[in-house]
């Protein structure tokens, strides 16, 4: 595909966008705001995340496009009140590109993706001299794990760490046994509490151990979701309809027809 075949297709979709905002256009898409289109971008961009896990091209594309959709809509949006285009958009990511790259665009050297990381933090704290706390530039809109990951690698970055993995697991323990006493106490606020300390423990471990917590988590919830399906065909009928023992060996039996196909 040339680039100006990929060129019009670009624009085709802008008018698009712009033809749906129109006096002419859609009620719905005139209707909307930033705001209002929050919540889409943030299910659009899952479920493109749900198709690169997929591994499916054609679902990828398709999700991806209807990201793209939610940025050309926001532009669209920002247009319509003289605040700024697509192109804005457009130039604003690729000046700073650019900027934090200048192993490639400029003479500086790298050895390698490590230095890279180290000098895109260099350049992005210089643009950004607002940020003063080592834990500024953390979105508090991210989903919890996301966010306590995120939290620890900036805390991390100015040395603060536990000196080894042992001293982690420790913190970890003592952290179920809090968890534990505050339960005994029938206090919610408390166990809501200490039930967070342990989760932002093991985000630590998943941190210390180079693993996303997040897509871990997600990687566990649609295996526990896959077997739990297969016990309901495996079953026949409601699940409600059998005893504890005879579940447990319906999930038996899902688990090793999983682990064998």
């Amino acid at each position: 595909m040339s680039f100006k075949e990929k060129s019009d297709n670009l624009k085709r979709l802008i008018d698009i966008v712009a033809k749906l905002r129109s006096p002419n256009g859609c009620p719905w898409d005139r209707e909307q705001t930033h705001q209002s289109l929050r919540q889409n971008l943030i299910e659009e961009t899952y479920e493109a995340v749900d198709a690169i896990e997929s591994n499916r091209t054609e679902h990828i594309k398709e999700e991806l496009g209807d990201v793209l959709l939610q940025v050309v809509l926001h532009s669209q949006i920002a247009g319509e009140n003289n605040e700024f285009t697509l192109d804005d958009v457009a130039k604003e990511i690729a000046d700073k590109l650019i900027r934090r790259h200048p192993h490639v665009f400029s003479d500086t050297k790298v050895k390698n993706s490590a230095e890279v990381i180290s000098n895109w933090e260099a350049i992005k704290k210089k643009e950004k001299p607002e940020r003063v706390s080592a834990l500024a530039g953390v979105s508090n809109s991210q989903p919890g794990l996301m966010y306590a990951l995120d939290l620890s690698k900036k805390a991390v970055k100015v040395g603060f760490e536990w000196p080894n993995e042992d001293s982690l697991w420790e913190c970890f323990h003592s952290e179920i046994e809090e968890f534990k006493e505050s339960v005994k106490k029938h206090n919610m606020d408390e166990m809501e509490e200490e039930l967070g300390d342990i989760l932002f423990a093991l985000v630590n471990a998943a941190r210390w151990h180079k693993i996303n917590p997040e897509l871990a988590l997600r990687k566990a919830s649609n295996k526990f979701k896959n077997r739990f399906q297969l016990m309901e065909e495996i079953a026949g009928q409601k699940l409600e309809n059998y005893s504890q023992e005879e579940l447990e060996e319906f999930w038996k039996q899902a688990k090793n027809k999983l682990l064998h196909d």
